[in-house]
């Protein structure tokens, strides 16, 4: 599957490109924009795109109207399928979002339950009771995502719905040559429907992949040869900022040896999750972390351990965005990409992923674990890499069995000799190749 070779860059288009905060019904060609950021994003080391919702919406894009046009404050269809086939030429492919358990209110089969009532057709496309009403006075109750009733939950069991939603994937397919979907709240969504999409899919094009967006619990009730083909790690994701904040590596080497370790017990080896430090939901991880120093050794961890990296826009030079500032301050607007010494090294660590069958492939065994030191082997046909991070301000003497009498640092292309302590450098990431 390619996407486990993959770096993906993560975009959430209303944000990046600045639309309003409600749909205004205002048409502009603002989705353009993305395409002149492919050559940055191809310079980074990504080779795979994942669009936030671009199809037409009441607000956020994860309250759809319609599925098959794209949100007139982001541009049309011909825009998008512009910015498709730019990324296409820098050797990006493309997932979207696909936000398939709830709809918004203005969804137009909602609307016409509205207007229509108990005679609508579509009535039982939703979860309606007539018996009740909701807040916005409607004249029946019906179920909304978690509670938020600008979310209507959809009725995945009509499979008027699901062919109506694949209909829609099939469209997608056809115009903008997509590669796969992230699906928004994957945890929501039954287990049947999950199967029968992941058969659909399977169908449409070859290597079409399905990412599930997992909280919590076991990964595989998601994960697995029927249904998604990998699932956010959210896991880690804490385990990454709250093991750099608290100066306890041992949070996110549990989770690590949980997931991937070489026991029989272990839940994830051979599975390769989607790994992130930040995303359009939760804090930047420049904003998160404590120490700022700390930036440059969570990315070289976050691409040298198992499963497939993300990069969030932005948050690769750097970018601060705080949770408690609302949801618009995670998702900026922004006019042109830039380059520092944290993209640079971002881009190293993309190429010596690339170049290590070990890094993308490789299982885990932890060497070394500290409050403030990690050392592990990623190990496959391919080779052994060994990843060591320094979370410390001071330099470390670290006493381990490499196996190897030295190895080349695939970041900088040092060479490492093993034959006693080796010195890790303050706040540094090392992968060293050993054959």
């Amino acid at each position: 599957m390619w996407a486990y070779d993959s770096v993906f860059y993560h975009i959430y288009p209303l944000g990046f490109c600045g639309a309003p905060h409600d749909n205004d019904g205002v048409l502009t060609h603002s989705i353009l924009k993305i395409a002149d950021w492919a050559g940055h994003i191809e310079k980074l080391g990504a080779d795979a795109m994942y669009l936030g919702p671009v199809f037409e919406s009441d607000c956020h894009g994860y309250d759809t109207r319609d599925y098959r046009r794209v949100d007139c404050r982001l541009g049309t269809n011909e825009d998008l399928k512009t910015v498709c086939a730019e990324l296409r030429k820098h050797g990006i492919r493309v997932i979207f979002d696909g936000v398939f358990n709830h709809v918004g209110r203005g969804f137009w089969a909602f609307r016409d339950v509205q207007e229509r009532k108990w005679d609508s057709p579509y009535k039982d496309w939703f979860h309606i009771n007539f018996g009740g009403n909701s807040g916005y006075n409607d004249g029946f109750w019906y179920e909304g995502w978690e509670g938020h009733y600008e979310l209507v939950k959809l009725n995945l069991q009509n499979p008027s719905v699901v062919r109506h939603q694949f209909d829609a994937i099939r469209e997608w397919v056809r115009l903008f040559d997509i590669d796969g979907l992230r699906l928004d709240v994957a945890y929501c969504l039954p287990p049947e429907y999950l199967r029968a999409l992941r058969a659909f899919t399977n169908s449409l094009k070859p290597g079409f992949v399905l990412l599930g967006e997992a909280l919590h619990g076991d990964y595989n009730r998601w994960m697995n040869d029927e249904m998604c083909h990998s699932v956010t790690n959210y896991e880690c994701y804490k385990g990454l900022y709250s093991s750099f904040n608290t100066m306890n590596l041992f949070e996110i080497g549990y989770s690590l040896n949980r997931q991937f370790g070489p026991e029989s017990w272990t839940l994830y080896r051979g599975k390769p999750l989607l790994n992130f430090l930040d995303n359009h939901d939760v804090e930047r991880i420049a904003s998160i972390l404590t120490e700022k120093a700390h930036l440059r050794a969570a990315w070289g961890l976050l691409f040298g351990m198992p499963g497939v990296p993300a990069i969030y826009y932005g948050s690769e030079w750097g970018m601060e965005g705080r949770k408690a500032d609302g949801d618009a301050a995670l998702r900026p607007a922004c006019a042109a990409p830039q380059e520092t010494e944290l993209t640079q090294y971002i881009a190293a660590l993309a190429r010596a992923r690339a170049q290590s069958p070990a890094l993308r492939h490789g299982g885990y065994r932890q060497m070394l674990q500290t409050n403030r030191q990690l050392i592990f082997e990623r190990a496959c046909d391919g080779g052994r890499v060994l990843v060591a991070v320094n979370a410390d301000a001071a330099p470390f003497q670290a006493h381990f069995d490499a196996g190897a009498p030295a190895g080349q640092d695939l970041i900088t292309g040092e060479t490492q000799q093993f034959g006693g302590a080796v010195t890790l450098a303050p706040h540094r990431a090392y992968y060293w190749h050993v054959g």
